[in-house]
């Protein structure tokens, strides 16, 4: 199969032919339809995290078919149309029997822990706990998004920040993540404050939902303060949808009296530990969550409101490109933040026009 493959960090990426992979007993090949271009794959990349083994094909969030299964694979056949999760949980740990597979204990993630999606085809573990089955009407570039940035927006959103209508919901940094949790908490009845450096991500912000939007490179004071005086003294919720200390500490500094901090951007070690004021945390009772993903077993509720149009993920893709030219946008994440969501099209020929 065509892939693309890294044999050092931080060095050019090329698309080669490697070996085609099989199924575990219990896992299941995905024929690749679709992939989204994310900041963690750049991370990745880059070296940040530490569990990646060289030679590496990246690639987290994907939509595809059903290629082959494995001998102990009950609930799925080659040929059905599904998304998967980033964290593939093993079904078997204590985190899994309390139905919290999104932090199972011997999880697995493709284009992190093995290879992944920047490819023809991908194997995927465990397949009856990870595997979620998609409609044929919903269009692979729309659903590859659904295993990681929109599905893990919606548990932050709904689930771990449990957003309620009339609450002003704080969303620092619109990228994919961002923009969804954007449309998701409007979606829900919130009140919405989108902050970026991009005119670009805010004007999508605005378009998806946002009623405020902050420009954290031109605001005179601090973002925090900005926030404040949109809201009428802090958010209810806000979201560090990026991953920086800077982010995170400006989410925290947003907060009014028992609001709730969601870190939803990951925080790599080479970028630092962020500062946090665990004085205001103490003074105003506020609470800080973490939100890593959403296991298979939830996606229903995000499913039907997909389903019904009342979320529309599709509207979050502002490009589509083939595996030749990921090198090259890969290694552009580094500079600046592009607006909206780049998919991936593995199948897609060289020479096709770019969307």
């Amino acid at each position: 199969m065509r892939a693309v493959v890294f044999d050092a960090f931080g060095h050019r990426p090329e698309v080669r032919n490697v070996q085609d992979p099989t199924p575990s007993r219990r896992g299941a090949v995905i024929r690749v339809e679709a992939t989204g271009l994310c900041r963690s794959d750049w991370h990745g990349w880059m070296g940040h995290d530490p569990g990646i083994r060289l030679p590496h094909v990246p690639g987290h969030e994907l939509a595809g078919v059903v290629e082959e299964v494995g001998p102990e694979v009950l609930n799925w056949r080659p040929g059905q149309r599904v998304t998967v999760p980033f964290v593939c949980a093993c079904g078997r740990c204590g985190a899994c029997a309390d139905g919290a597979q999104q932090v199972c204990e011997r999880q697995t993630q493709p284009g992190f822990t093995h290879w992944g999606s920047f490819a023809e085809y991908v194997a995927i573990e465990n397949a009856d706990v990870n595997l979620v089955g998609i409609r044929g009407e919903l269009a692979f570039t729309t659903a590859a998004g659904l295993g990681c940035r929109f599905a893990t927006a919606f548990r932050a959103v709904v689930a771990q920040g449990r957003v309620a209508p009339g609450e002003w919901v704080a969303v620092h940094g619109c990228g994919g993540v961002g923009l969804s949790a954007v449309m998701i908490a409007s979606a829900a009845g919130a009140r919405v404050v989108a902050v970026d450096i991009s005119p670009r991500a805010l004007a999508l912000a605005r378009r998806f939902g946002a009623e405020v939007c902050v420009d954290a490179a031109s605001t005179l004071g601090s973002v925090a303060d900005a926030v404040a005086d949109a809201t009428g003294g802090g958010a209810h919720v806000s979201l560090d949808a990026l991953g920086s200390p800077r982010t995170c500490a400006a989410s925290v500094n947003s907060l009014r009296r028992h609001g709730r901090h969601v870190q939803v951007g990951l925080l790599p070690p080479a970028a630092g530990s962020p500062m946090l004021p665990m004085d205001r945390v103490i003074a105003l009772e506020l609470r800080l969550l973490g939100s890593h993903g959403m296991a298979a077993h939830a996606y229903g509720p995000m499913m039907e409101m997909v389903e019904a149009g009342t979320l529309r993920p599709d509207l979050l893709v502002t490009d589509t490109i083939g595996l030749d030219e990921v090198p090259e946008a890969l290694m552009a994440m580094g500079a600046a933040a592009g607006a909206g969501v780049t998919v991936i099209e593995p199948r897609r020929p060289a020479t096709a026009a770019r969307r």
